[in-house]
């Protein structure tokens, strides 16, 4: 790919490309700093995320491993708690029931089992998101389930900048985060991808606060609150609707642990309409944990009742057709933007 220099001080780079950028810089930085998992040695990841590490920094640094994922994240944890900051990742986010014990039962409670004298400086990195006929066991997001689980922060970048920034502040934050790319939002050549997978990135270091959420469009007329692919998505119908006069605010959370609920408050309080957009599953997720943050602190700033565009309760269709029937995708979103006004 062609970097294309501007006066800024940055370049247009893809989501991957990013990622790499920051992950290379922190480990020139910090010889701590190492990165294991499936393929992502010679292979360079299969969704770019390691491409061109294992020549600089060697298979000490780059480590390929088995097909077990409960033992690599294991020797993850035992590195981190050691003193090392391992980022160590799970190819696809649907696996995480084959580890979840080492998870959530070992990374995102030792700190707290300890009183607080051991912690665990680890990155969980993996992939997530629907739209590419994957299947139901390779295309759910499941931040949900991440966030629901005490003990560890959960980013998820939308964006090539915020794919840099958060995955350097991940690796310096002495807590274990779960860091979720969505296929989507990579830039990869092989898969579809949206106009805004590329885009600036700072040069030299960059570090985007975990726990701030971004106005991405500023608007008056409705909030819509969202994360990761469905940002562009929500950009998309935001811009559809400005030619017919509908000022759409979109707020991209970037952090769901920590949650940013006072920007959401803030924009929902100025627009009065909520319109939230999750490609998790619709029940006991992402989408009613921000509607209920509006409903417990004033569900009077509401002027019209709440709408949540996620995935129906039913596992991701292989069928091209029927899995965009079910993601929340532009013309779901749009539907709702209009029910709110």
């Amino acid at each position: 790919m062609t970097i294309t220099e501007t006066p800024q001080g940055t370049r247009r780079l893809t989501t991957s490309k990013a990622m790499v950028e920051a992950i290379d810089q922190e480990m020139a930085r910090d010889e701590s700093v190492f990165y294991m998992g499936e393929d992502v040695g010679a292979y360079g990841g299969i969704f770019s995320s390691t491409t061109g590490l294992l020549d600089k920094y060697g298979p000490g640094r780059i480590i390929d491993t088995p097909i077990s994922e409960t033992g690599f994240i294991g020797l993850g944890i035992g590195a981190a708690v050691e003193g090392m900051r391992p980022i160590v990742e799970l190819m696809f986010a649907d696996f995480m029931g084959v580890c979840l014990d080492q998870i959530y039962n070992h990374m995102a409670k030792i700190h707290f089992e300890s009183g607080g004298n051991v912690t665990v400086p680890m990155v969980l990195t993996t992939a997530v998101g629907g739209g590419y006929s994957d299947g139901a066991q390779h295309s759910q997001c499941l931040w949900g389930t991440f966030a629901h689980l005490p003990g560890m922060k959960v980013v998820v970048p939308s964006n090539p900048a915020d794919a840099k920034g958060l995955m350097t502040s991940a690796i310096r934050d002495d807590n274990p985060v779960v860091y979720l790319f969505h296929k989507g939002v990579m830039g990869l050549p092989w898969m579809a991808k949206n106009r805004r997978s590329t885009d600036e990135v700072p040069e030299g270091e960059h570090v985007v606060p975990i726990g701030e959420a971004k106005v991405v469009r500023p608007g008056s007329d409705v909030t819509v609150v969202t994360l990761s692919l469905s940002v562009h998505h929500s950009l998309d119908v935001a811009d559809k609707l400005a030619e017919d006069g509908v000022d759409t605010e979109v707020i991209d959370l970037r952090s769901l642990v920590p949650l940013d609920r006072d920007t959401v408050l803030e924009s929902v309080r100025k627009t009065g309409r909520l319109v939230v957009v999750d490609e998790d599953y619709l029940s006991y997720g992402v989408s009613g944990e921000i509607v209920a943050t509006v409903a417990e602190t004033d569900p009077g700033m509401l002027r019209a009742p709440a709408q949540r565009v996620a995935v129906p309760d039913v596992p991701i269709p292989y069928a091209h057709d029927l899995e965009y029937t079910v993601l929340p995708r532009q013309d779901r979103i749009e539907r709702a933007i209009k029910a709110v006004l």
